[in-house]
């Protein structure tokens, strides 16, 4: 069995973000993470290693700079990995991404692709579905449990407070939540064996069946109108000469004067 995990490397929103002038995040000015969702979609892959002997290919999309995500997923235990990174492919939405990460794939062999949920940075949960249309898939969605029976999967898929069991022939693509497991740490031998591993770099080229009209910014269908650092919020006043009843009669009168009540 073959399978292919979408990976991503994101900012780490606790160092605060940073964005170009024309709205899109500087990821290069950014510290960087694996996306938690796909994180666990990784762990759901190497679970199934670990079970069946399948092999696992990690691809992500992004600045050189991603190859560090892909080599914490090789030192993990996934057993190849693949670099999209091209300058034409900056700037782009969920449809040029998932467009660009399918010409990817299609170079690939896969019975089984896993992408998260979705990415933090973005919380759209459209591009592994995208993936999913464009390589004319079936796709279960918010996966919190995989099996794998007589060449189909069986899924748990969240459902509100409850979950529906969804089985589908392969090749399928599922999204992964975070719930779906603890992912495993990194190994010495691992984080060694993952940087005496070739990590395969593709660029626009490389990509099949993909017209230059649906990639990197001008791609895009989607554009940011305004993008902003977090509101600071005012000081806030301090009243310190209160008594029970007037902290109460202060305030009942600010709730008043914002038409809170």
């Amino acid at each position: 069995m073959k399978i292919i995990v979408c990976i991503k490397q994101v900012p780490d929103t606790k160092g605060g973000v940073k964005f170009n002038p024309d709205g899109t995040l500087d990821r290069g000015a950014m510290l960087a993470i694996m996306n938690p969702d796909d994180k666990a979609g990784l762990e759901a892959a190497l679970r199934l290693k670990d079970e069946y002997g399948a092999e696992v290919t990690v691809v992500t999309m992004g600045l050189p700079k991603a190859e560090e995500a892909l080599r914490e997923a090789l030192a993990m235990g996934a057993d190849k990995a693949v670099l999209v990174t091209d300058r034409v492919l900056g700037g782009a939405d969920t449809w040029a991404t998932s467009t660009t990460v399918a010409g990817a794939i299609r170079n690939l062999e896969y019975d089984l692709i896993i992408t998260g949920r979705q990415a933090i940075d973005g919380d759209t949960a459209q591009v592994g579905p995208q993936i999913s249309e464009h390589l004319d898939l079936p796709v279960i969605s918010y996966a919190k449990d995989i099996k794998v029976e007589d060449g189909h999967v069986i899924v748990q898929r969240q459902y509100d407070d409850g979950y529906h069991v969804v089985k589908a022939k392969m090749p399928c693509l599922i999204t992964a939540l975070s719930e779906l497991n603890e992912p495993r740490y990194m190994t010495p031998g691992g984080i060694f064996d993952a940087y005496d591993t070739e990590v395969t770099v593709w660029g626009r080229k490389d990509l099949k069946d993909v017209d230059d009209s649906n990639i990197g910014l001008a791609g895009s269908p989607t554009k940011i109108a305004k993008a902003s650092d977090k509101v600071r919020k005012g000081a806030g006043e301090v009243k310190m000469d209160l008594d029970a009843d007037g902290a109460v009669s202060y305030i009942m009168g600010k709730l008043k004067e914002k038409h809170v009540i």
